[in-house]
This record gives structure tokens, C-alpha cells and sequence, in this order.
């Protein structure tokens, strides 16, 4: 707890309001989203988002093709996993410290040595897990020091950041959509290490974009010292004060590992499961395109609505999100579960939109990747216990229960959300710009 009173922190906000009005005047010049640089930025996302999704496909099918079980496929995946949510804290620091744009370009060349190599290794028949499992820790890394950056680049690059953003939701939804059948088709014909000498080419591309884009230079807030002039230890300290401070910020991201245990940890591979087993696996496909179709619309109505109080908004549209597991819970058809599907992609979709512009807004701009970082570890952090949890709760309980029991917690975590009046009240920082600007007039 911060130990500071409704009262006071609403009077703080108000502070914070007007510094960012003070420091937006004059943005106008900057295109609302659409620009060359958001296009090359874009671009970069897109194609990065589609290497993520194409990658899974390409691993799993690449080491059973070449003897190897489940086991090894999850111990690779996991490789990758926990180094990047163990280092992406110290991953925000270094992207505040240095330049963004370069540490995102270094990463991405990192990856693409990587997965270079892991193309060589499928390729020439060589394939030993030890091995694959150190490139996937490396890729880890590469995006520890990678993600931080992208929360930071948005607001510089678009005044509407929460048109920016849901744009870039809708292009990562396509690649939802277009990654996993592009990963088949390319195993089919060229084999697992064509998949990954694609990932390495898209990893290429990334880095392209970002190396033609022009960033313009961050606004620093008036008082902190230069960033010279302190320490990484004590950068990380001041990102987990500035995280502390923000009632909103840290309640969210509790309330989320909740979310994390109960909802989504055990959806992913129990919906899995029971869609597979009931339905086969052409089934699971159309309830992911669903999903993915959902997501799409998520996206596009987040670049239309504008509410004023965004967690507000977005907590009312995760409340959909439950009805994913519950459908297959309850063991309705395929066309109600992919209604379920499509309905839980478009609130997930919404709800990032706007809890991903409410810290590009209401962040200072020089703590804002310390402060992604903590929010990106600390979401990631209870997702593999409520993964792990998933098979004795289904095994005890049964597979379906566990999915209903998913559905109703989705709304237990809404209504806390929604039960916080630091998180529901939250006012949209443009909002109050407009406000003021109108009031200087």
C-alpha cells in the first residue's frame, strides 16, 4: 500500500494531468497516428508478431520430427519463456538508460542470429535439445531488452495513442490469424528450418523498419537528474517507486494474477484438450479463428470508442471473456463455442487497448519502460501456475468444471477491477488535455 488517501491521489492525478498537458502543447504538429514513421513502426510489429506465432508450429514440429516427445517441446518453449519474464525488469532500465530505437535493433539482429542458426541446425539434421534450448534462453533475452522499448515509441510517434494502439492490436490479431496455417504450409514444403530461416528474414525486416525510422526525442519530465548521472541500481529503484506510487497501476496487475491462476492459465491448454477430443482438431482450428476474428474487432472498435475512464470501459469488456471457457464447459456445439471464442477475443482485444494506453498516457515519459517492464513481468508471472495448476484441477475435478469455474472467475475479476475506485476512475489523460485546453481559450 502507498499510504496515500483518495483525496490525495486524485490531487496528485490532477498534477500529473496538467504537467502532461504542459509538456503535449505544441504535439499538434505530430500526426494523430498515421505517419512514415508509425507506418515503419507498424510494419516492424506486424511482421515481429507474425515470426511469434509462427515460431510454436515450427519448434513443436521440428523436434518430434526428429525423435524427440511433448516434454522437450514444453522444455524448449519454457527456455524462451522464463528468461524473458525473469530479465524484462532489467530490460525497462536499460531501454530508459540508452537509446530505445538502437536497443530494439540490437535485439532484433540478436534474434536473427539465432534463429539463423536454428535454420542451420534443422537443416543439416543436428538437432540437440540442449542446444535449442540455449538459443530459445538467448531469444528470451533478445526480447527482455526488446518489449520494454515498445510502450515508450507509441506516444512518441502518434498524439492518439489509443488509435496507435489499437492498430497495432489488429495487425497482431492477423497475425493470430495468418501465423499457425503460414508455419504448416511451410513445414509441408520446406520443413521445420524453413520456418525458422522465415522467422530470422522477419526478424530482418523488423530491424530494417526500425533502422529507417526517425524517433523524435523523448519529453523528459522537469527534476529527475540526467540519466548520466545515476546508477542501474538505483534506475530500478526509482521504476519500482514510480510502479508503487500508481495505486491504479499495481492494483490492476495484482487483480491480474488472479486472472492469470483462475482464467487464463488454465483456459489455453484445457480448452485445448476438451475442443480436440470432442470435436477434433480441424474444430480447434475454427474456435482459434474465432479468437482471432475477435480479436480483430476488439481492435477496430477501440479506434472508435473514446471513453473517458478507459479501465473502466475495458474492465466491462473483459466481463466477455468468460464466456470462451464457459462454452466449452459447458459442452455446447462448435458455432456457439466459436461465438464464445469471438466474443472473449474482442473484450481481451479492448481491454489491452486501453490498459496499454492508460500507461502510455498517465507514465512519466522517462520511467514509462521501467514501468511496462514491471507490468510485463508482473502479468507474466502467475501465468505458468495457473498452467501447471490446470492438469490436477481438471484431473480432480474434471476438465469441464474447471472451464466453468474459468468462466465465473472472469467475472469475479471484472467485478474487482471494477470494485477499485483508483482503477474505475482512472480519467484519460487527453481528455483532461482537451479539457484544459479549451479553458486556456
Amino acid at each position: 500500500m502507498t499510504g496515500v488517501s483518495s483525496k490525495g491521489e486524485a490531487e496528485a492525478h490532477g498534477t500529473r494531468a496538467d504537467d502532461v498537458a504542459r509538456r503535449r502543447r505544441g504535439e499538434g504538429a505530430r500526426p494523430a497516428v498515421w505517419s512514415r514513421d508509425f507506418a515503419l513502426f507498424f510494419v516492424a510489429r506486424a511482421v515481429a508478431a507474425l515470426g511469434h506465432t509462427v515460431l510454436p508450429v515450427a519448434l513443436a514440429a521440428g523436434l518430434l520430427q526428429h525423435g524427440y516427445g511433448a516434454g522437450a517441446v514444453g522444455l524448449a518453449m519454457a527456455s524462451s519463456a522464463a528468461s524473458f519474464a525473469g530479465l524484462v525488469v532489467f530490460g525497462g532500465v536499460i531501454a530508459d538508460r540508452f537509446d530505445t530505437r538502437k536497443v530494439m535493433i540490437g535485439a532484433d539482429l540478436v534474434r536473427l542470429g539465432t534463429q539463423t542458426l536454428a535454420a542451420a541446425l534443422f537443416f543439416a539434421g543436428h538437432v540437440v535439445l540442449w542446444q535449442i534450448c540455449a538459443i530459445g534462453f538467448v531469444n528470451g533475452v533478445a526480447g527482455a531488452l526488446f518489449q520494454p522499448g515498445v510502450a515508450s515509441t507509441v506516444p512518441r510517434l502518434a498524439t492518439d495513442v489509443q488509435g496507435a494502439n489499437g492498430a497495432i492490436r489488429i495487425a497482431e490479431a492477423g497475425a493470430q490469424l495468418a501465423g499457425p496455417a503460414l508455419a504448416g504450409l511451410l513445414v509441408g514444403f520446406a520443413s521445420a528450418g524453413g520456418v525458422f530461416a522465415v522467422d530470422a528474414a522477419m526478424y530482418a525486416v523488423s530491424a530494417l523498419c526500425l533502422l529507417a525510422l526517425r524517433l523524435p526525442p523523448r519529453a523528459l519530465d522537469d527534476g529527475p537528474a540526467p540519466r548520466a548521472a545515476s546508477t542501474f541500481r538505483a534506475d530500478l529503484v526509482t521504476g519500482w517507486r514510480e510502479f508503487r506510487a500508481r495505486t491504479w497501476l499495481w492494483g490492476v496487475i495484482a487483480i491480474w494474477g488472479l486472472y492469470m491462476i483462475s482464467v487464463s492459465g488454465p483456459t489455453t491448454p484445457l480448452v485445448a484438450t476438451e475442443v480436440v477430443q470432442d470435436h477434433g482438431p480441424r474444430a480447434y482450428g475454427l474456435v482459434n479463428s474465432a479468437l482471432g476474428a475477435g480479436t480483430v474487432v476488439g481492435g477496430l472498435l477501440a479506434l472508435r470508442l473514446r471513453p473517458r475512464r478507459m479501465l473502466r470501459a475495458g474492465s466491462i469488456a473483459l466481463v466477455g471473456f468468460g464466456a470462451f471457457p464457459a462454452a466449452v464447459g459447458a459442452g455446447l456445439g462448435l458455432p456457439a463455442m466459436m461465438a464464445g471464442a469471438a466474443v472473449a477475443g474482442t473484450g481481451m482485444a479492448f481491454w489491452s487497448v486501453m490498459w496499454s494506453t492508460s500507461i502510455q498516457t498517465q507514465v512519466p515519459p522517462d520511467a514509462l519502460n521501467r514501468i511496462h517492464a514491471y507490468d510485463v513481468a508482473g502479468s507474466l508471472a502467475l501465468m505458468p501456475v495457473g498452467q501447471a495448476l490446470a492438469g490436477p484441477s481438471a484431473a480432480a475435478l474434471g476438465a469441464d468444471h474447471v472451464l466453468l469455474v474459468a468462466g465465473v472467475m472472469s467475472l469475479v475479476v471484472c467485478g474487482a477491477l471494477l470494485a477499485v475506485p483508483a482503477i474505475r476512475n482512472l480519467v484519460r489523460v487527453d481528455t483532461v488535455v482537451v479539457d484544459k485546453r479549451v479553458r486556456d481559450h
